[in-house]
């Protein structure tokens, strides 16, 4: 296997914990973009490493945090949506959310997330706690659940819970996820993207979208179907079968970058339809 071949089974995944990182589809692609540059630029930077997924990452950090690309150095240019994401980056300390992304996003173990950073074993695991102790005390909200799996619901429901949120509505169809989203006006939405009785609820969220602007969380069994970098495409995505640590570090950085979403058809802005 070329290491083309190799890395392209990681730039999915890549691109989604850029846009967690940056909480703008665009800004997260345009760091991808200059991390494969960098790879073309010098292969042996990734290639030479015996986990080349972790170095991946680390390239990639090491782009980061030196192009001015990201929403961090050109603040001027936040739209009114971005401005809620900036305030709570102003509250919360870049390297414990990194090192939280990492963990619980990626699954990268903390020996991982230490090589990622190029820091210590302890200072990873410090830099994880930190963050996950500021961000669940950031935002609590109101969420409306679209799965139609009652045991997958209910694993949901708990988590969620557990972050302190309040679960108002747990829908299983499109009508009844449109009924409980004018209902309860919920300030998150997690949805399955295909729901009991053929639906859809990309379709279903899109209908809520029309009158509503919330964040959204899509839930998928096959992820590599929508991070295609083709538009429409979720800003934030959970895969099945979802981990207890990944559906938190998404539902956290979801409310976290405040990214209010808006239907597919609409002009572009930043949110799950992009």
């Amino acid at each position: 296997m070329t290491v083309s071949q190799a890395i392209s089974a990681h730039i999915p995944y890549l691109r989604r914990f850029a846009r967690a990182l940056t909480g703008t589809q665009t800004g997260g692609d345009a760091y991808v973009l200059a991390t494969l540059e960098a790879v073309v630029a010098d292969p042996h930077d990734v290639a030479d490493d015996p986990d080349l997924k972790v170095a991946l990452y680390r390239l990639f950090l090491k782009v980061w945090t030196s192009m001015p690309v990201n929403g961090h150095v050109d603040q001027i240019s936040f739209s009114p949506d971005e401005q809620g994401a900036q305030r709570n980056l102003d509250a919360i300390s870049l390297r414990p959310r990194v090192a939280f992304l990492l963990s619980s996003l990626e699954g990268f173990d903390t020996a991982d997330v230490a090589s990622a950073m190029e820091c210590s074993t302890d200072e990873a695991a410090q830099l994880i706690q930190k963050a996950g102790t500021e961000i669940s005390d950031q935002i609590r909200t109101d969420v409306l659940i679209i799965e139609d799996e009652p045991l997958i619901a209910i694993d949901i429901q708990m988590l969620v819970e557990e972050l302190g949120h309040r679960v108002v509505h747990v829908a299983r169809t499109h009508h009844e996820a449109v009924a409980a989203a004018e209902k309860s006006t919920p300030g998150l939405i997690l949805a399955d993207i295909q729901l009991a009785d053929g639906s859809s609820g990309l379709e279903a969220v899109n209908q809520i979208l029309s009158s509503l602007s919330v964040p959204v969380i899509f839930i998928t069994a096959y992820p590599e179907r929508f991070l295609t970098g083709t538009p429409p495409e979720p800003a934030f995505l959970i895969t099945k079968p979802f981990g207890v640590d990944s559906l938190k570090a998404v539902v956290s950085q979801a409310l976290f970058f405040d990214r209010r979403s808006h239907r597919k058809d609409e002009p572009e802005s930043s949110g799950a339809f992009v």
